[in-house]
């Protein structure tokens, strides 16, 4: 009998002097947490999907208790209700948060793009890009092999007719997409925005359309229509600033190669003619002539004439 609790026993008192030292260790090494940090993360989503600039939900977490300045909005996948909650949580106002969806700035679809091989390698678009630049004859289009919708979590982004297309509905602007995107034409824009230039080519106008019917050529045209000065033909791109556009679609109207897409009606190309045909009569019109010192001084002295008369 005692040959057996010898053993017994020394196993015993092992465990009970581990413990004592387990005990020892996490009193010696604790290190204090922040519970607003295990607040704020039961209310993220847990995507992970670092649109917030950080490694994931833990990380954002912890850096927004860290850190007074950082922005509770930074979390596109959660909105304006999460942020709202972060900001209870952790005193701070919530400030203001513009939904965002990503856009993917190209329209070269199958039967507009020319191609000049045919990709037979691995299916993705980092790796034909690093072959080949690209499959297609313009070299900043979308390859259309499907890496922004293998990175997509949400089920918001997939190959229509060759190139990659958003769902707005889906889309909760974590930036998946445009990070993988070896081309980087995937943007996040505001969704009040409806109005895009769905092209990234900087070629000279013939060459864009040499390579794609769908390509902007830099006509400026859609520069003449615009009343709020929101687009701009930058490196022959068209360019749209989305603080100044209003989504009016007059600028999508007029352009002759649709390479600028609305997601609204737009309004028909008679009504944007005739807005360019005003602004172009507004800007010929003869500025008022400037008067000179001596005929200000006589105008002054007309009227306190008659200021007098009148008195």
């Amino acid at each position: 009998m005692a040959n057996v609790m010898t053993p017994v026993l020394l196993v015993a008192v092992i465990g009970f002097v581990c413990a004592g030292l387990l005990v020892f260790a996490s009193k010696v090494f604790h290190v204090a947490v922040d519970e607003r940090v295990t607040q704020v993360r039961e209310v993220l989503p847990g995507a992970n999907c670092g649109g917030c600039g950080f490694a994931g939900c833990d990380d954002y977490a912890s850096n927004l208790v860290a850190d007074e300045g950082l922005p509770c909005t930074k979390c596109s996948p959660g909105g304006a209700a999460v942020a709202a909650q972060i900001a209870e949580i952790l005193g701070r106002s919530a400030g203001a948060s513009e939904p965002q969806a990503a856009q993917v700035m190209c329209n070269g679809t199958c039967n507009a793009r020319r191609t000049v091989l045919e990709w037979q390698g691995l299916q993705s678009c980092k790796g034909a890009k690093g072959w080949f630049s690209s499959p297609n004859a313009c070299m900043y289009g979308c390859i259309g092999l499907g890496d922004c919708v293998n990175a997509c979590q949400f089920d918001a982004i997939g190959i229509v007719d060759g190139i990659a297309k958003v769902n707005r509905e889906n889309c909760v602007a974590c930036g998946a997409c445009a990070s993988v995107c070896p081309q980087k034409i995937i943007d996040l824009v505001p969704k009040k925005n409806m109005v895009h230039v769905l092209c990234s080519s900087t070629d000279k106008g013939a060459v864009a359309r040499k390579n794609c019917d769908n390509a902007c050529i830099g006509c400026m045209k859609c520069t003449t229509v615009c009343n709020f000065d929101a687009i701009h033909v930058e490196n022959n791109l068209a360019k749209i600033d989305p603080a100044k556009c209003k989504s009016c679609g007059l600028c999508a109207a007029v352009c002759p190669t649709g390479a600028i897409n609305s997601f609204k009606k737009l309004p028909s190309k008679e009504q944007a003619e005739k807005v360019a045909a005003a602004k172009k009569a507004k800007a010929a019109k003869p500025a008022a002539p400037k008067l000179t010192p001596e005929q200000i001084e006589a105008l002054k002295a007309k009227k306190a004439a008659e200021n007098a008369a009148k008195a």
